[in-house]
């Protein structure tokens, strides 16, 4: 479950930044609330938006990096690559600063890392224990000494190990390779970040991730039964999605291969017609391969990280996919989704504590504030035509 998170010198961000889910009691309790084991009253939903090129996509990242960099920086990465990280343009330093505080299995952590693109400069690891953080592991470079000073309390990793570990990758990343039980705790909770977001942005639609996605249902029954289910309320022509393996012979060479291939099923009466997937609109392939990030994290609990949630799909259906983290059958264990959007309408269905906005100033310098921080702004204020008349900033200047 995430608390919030904290970057700066990142992109577009110049100064330091925070994106919180955290909710004070003053909020009413709604289906948009929970309240963690630890006692933290939390928002499943945080929705961005804001002008083009305000830094919108570029306030999803930081989340998009750590799960990397946590997660896979040891297996993902050779030894000579830069680690992918950007500061911003008109900076004098080449570090980037992130900070996250969230919940797994019980345990409250805060994992900090300052990074340049030749090497980690600083990574450590807290829990808190009662009111205060006390340290797991903390890793320093060295200028003079040209090595890293490594100091831990109950990580277990062990120390000539820890020493050995690339500039380019994490401790942790580095200390589940080697089966060390809390790192390989740690990496499964940023495995469970789900996301469209790379280095260079959104991860632009295209024909081969309904494939993808194909592949990750049909393995999955339970999954595929809810995506059909999903699709076919939110398409009124589609009966039910299926996934039927086919053989296909290569011309040239004569040899034979399996594919699984989606259909959706169209009924009138008692006639039935299949239709590959492709045929189907954009907006029912967009949902499909969306709901291959929002399922796997509603079954198990997860962080759904979204960039441009309206592409492709109608408002009606943004609505739909957010009722999903809404419903606390669908979602157990408390998924969360943050996602940017355009489609402004978003704004009748949220509180004013589950909206971002986004501003780049003259300087390219973006910021980043959150509604409900804001004063004067009343809980049955109409959020979307305050925005659109410009009351709380953030609209494109045109």
């Amino acid at each position: 479950m995430l608390h919030n998170y904290r970057f700066k010198n990142f992109f577009s961000f110049a100064e330091e930044t925070e994106v919180s889910f955290e909710l004070n009691r003053h909020v009413p309790a709604s289906d948009l609330v929970f309240e963690s084991p630890g006692g933290t009253r939390l928002s499943k939903v945080l929705a961005a938006i804001g002008p083009n090129a305000s830094g919108k996509t570029n306030v999803l990242k930081p989340l998009a990096f750590l799960s990397w960099f946590v997660a896979h920086s040891f297996a993902s990465s050779k030894p000579e690559d830069e680690i992918p990280v950007q500061a911003h343009f008109f900076s004098d330093s080449a570090d980037s600063e992130f900070e996250i505080e969230f919940e797994h299995k019980g345990q409250h952590y805060r994992y900090s890392l300052v990074v340049n693109p030749e090497r980690v400069v600083h990574e450590s690891l807290h829990l808190k224990t009662s009111k205060f953080f006390s340290f797991i592991f903390r890793r320093d470079w060295s200028e003079s000494d040209s090595a890293y000073d490594i100091r831990q309390q109950k990580f277990g990793f062990a120390h000539r190990e820890a020493e050995k570990v690339r500039p380019n990758a994490s401790l942790i990343a580095t200390a589940a390779q080697y089966n060390v039980p809390c790192a390989r705790e740690l990496v499964s909770y940023f495995t469970r970040f789900y996301t469209n977001v790379n280095y260079s942005g959104r991860d632009h639609f295209k024909t081969s991730d309904v494939f993808e996605a194909t592949e990750f249902f049909h393995g999955r029954p339970a999954l595929r039964a809810q995506m059909s289910e999903i699709l076919s309320h939110l398409d009124l022509g589609l009966a039910e999605v299926i996934i039927e393996s086919h053989n296909f012979v290569e011309k040239e060479s004569g040899k034979s291969e399996e594919a699984n291939i989606p259909f959706g099923v169209h009924r009138k009466g008692k006639q039935e017609q299949k239709l590959p997937f492709w045929y189907e609109s954009s907006g029912t392939q967009a949902a499909f391969v969306l709901l291959e990030k929002i399922l796997p994290a509603l079954e198990q609990g997860g962080i759904v990280i979204i960039d441009e949630m309206e592409a492709d799909l109608h408002p009606d259906m943004i609505t739909a996919m957010l009722d999903l983290f809404i419903d606390r059958e669908r979602n157990p264990h408390n998924a969360q989704i943050i996602f940017t959007c355009h489609a402004h309408e978003i704004l009748n269905e949220l509180q004013k504590d589950q909206v971002l906005l986004i501003e780049k100033d003259t300087n390219g310098v973006s910021e980043v504030w959150r509604l409900g921080d804001m004063k004067g702004i009343r809980r049955d204020d109409n959020l979307y035509a305050k925005y659109r008349a410009g009351a709380y900033g953030a609209v494109p200047d045109l």
